[in-house]
């Protein structure tokens, strides 16, 4: 596991308890106001205690901020950049940043949405995508759909755009596929 991906599941973690989330999301909802331990105490229905806990642990872990005013507040980028970092490890990664005319079509390191069938970009997604599938050989069906999955929900909808565009070909059975005319380069 890269440090990244160590970082993130250590800040979902410890946001999974519910104390500390609700603890979260009442500081980043009041904003640079911030609250103070007696006023989350209040606001979360716990023990001044419980509150003080939740809110050193959100500072021990950089997603909260304490002040000499005795005022915490929520640090949100802390969690939006340990998001960006797991996504940059996710595989079809390395190949948006060949293609970051297409990041628009993805979220997250899934692809979100299709351009239409007829534009350049459809084209490219289909060369994005059929390089990251690395058809070597023939591939049952299933296993097609396996790796589509990695990064698409709809996966009947990206095999037929890869087969349409010729990035892959299925038998006439249409139980296996292997590279299509196109190459991937």
């Amino acid at each position: 596991m890269s440090a990244e991906a160590a970082r993130a599941a250590e800040l979902l973690t410890q946001l999974a308890n519910p104390a500390r989330l609700r603890a979260f999301a009442g500081l980043a909802a009041r904003g640079s106001e911030g609250f103070s331990i007696a006023e989350m105490s209040f606001l979360l229905d716990m023990t001044k205690p419980e509150a003080g806990e939740a809110l050193g642990r959100l500072a021990g872990l950089g997603l909260a901020s304490g002040s000499g005013d005795g005022y915490y507040r929520a640090k949100p980028e802390v969690l939006r950049e340990a998001a960006q970092a797991l996504v940059g490890t996710l595989p079809i990664a390395p190949l948006l940043t060949e293609y970051p005319q297409l990041k628009g079509f993805f979220a997250y390191g899934r692809l979100t949405s299709l351009p239409p069938t007829l534009s350049d970009r459809y084209q490219q997604v289909a060369e994005l995508l059929a390089r990251f599938l690395a058809v070597d050989g023939v591939l049952t069906e299933d296993e097609v759909n396996k790796r589509i999955a990695l990064v698409a929900d709809d996966v009947a909808a990206v095999r037929r755009m890869l087969v349409d565009t010729g990035w892959l070909e299925r038998d006439r059975a249409g139980t296996s596929y292997g590279a299509g005319r196109v190459h991937v380069p």
